[in-house]
């Protein structure tokens, strides 16, 4: 007796499920309030996929340090920030054209834990579906100095550091804009943390 053939089980992707109760009511556009002290910020990001075509069902998640390089958290070994419009953390979904924006301000420069300055940057992740964990990768800001400087940066090859650098809009200032490319040619670093 012979066996049927065999045929594939149709691919899954993962869902948008973080839809359901991360966003919505829930999102965090306002990183940083009025009267927090620091550079006023209007981050753009938008997600793409390896084709280049926008993903309008991710979240971005944002992490920061205030103006002064101090993050709003009780175990920062430093001074907690006491700005308090500043919450240091934002979270998007992105729109049919795969954008989202966050108001904030630009960070100060944190130690790495060999007490190295770091760049200002911002923490950001990435979820979407079709991805068992999220992404993790940083925003730099382009033409700041201290990039040069900056550890975890220097681990990028020179090549690919481009793909983490947010761009200041040339005529609107404080205005920023990242593309955030999930697979292929232009993808994005994403950091193993």
């Amino acid at each position: 007796m012979s066996k049927p053939p065999l045929s594939p089980t149709p691919a899954q992707t993962v869902g948008p499920f973080f839809h359901l109760g991360l966003t919505g009511s829930r999102s965090v556009g306002r990183i940083a309030g009025p009267g927090t002290d620091g550079e006023r910020v209007r981050l753009s990001c938008r997600v793409l996929d390896g084709d280049g075509a926008p993903v309008n069902d991710a979240m971005i998640e944002i992490w920061q340090a205030d103006a002064k390089g101090n993050y709003h958290h009780p175990d920062d070994p430093r001074s907690p920030s006491g700005n308090p419009g500043f919450l240091g953390f934002g979270r998007q979904e992105t729109d049919e054209d795969g954008r989202c924006s966050f108001e904030t301000i630009k960070p100060g420069r944190v130690p790495d834990p060999s007490n190295h300055l770091q760049a200002p940057h911002l923490n950001c992740s990435v979820f979407a579906r079709g991805l068992l964990k999220h992404l993790t990768t940083r925003i730099y800001f382009s033409g700041d100095p201290a990039n040069s400087e900056d550890p975890i940066l220097r681990l990028v090859p020179q090549e690919r550091r481009d793909t983490l650098m947010a761009r200041e809009h040339p005529a609107q200032r404080g205005a920023w804009h990242i593309n955030i490319h999930l697979s292929g040619e232009r993808e994005t670093v994403f950091f193993d943390v």
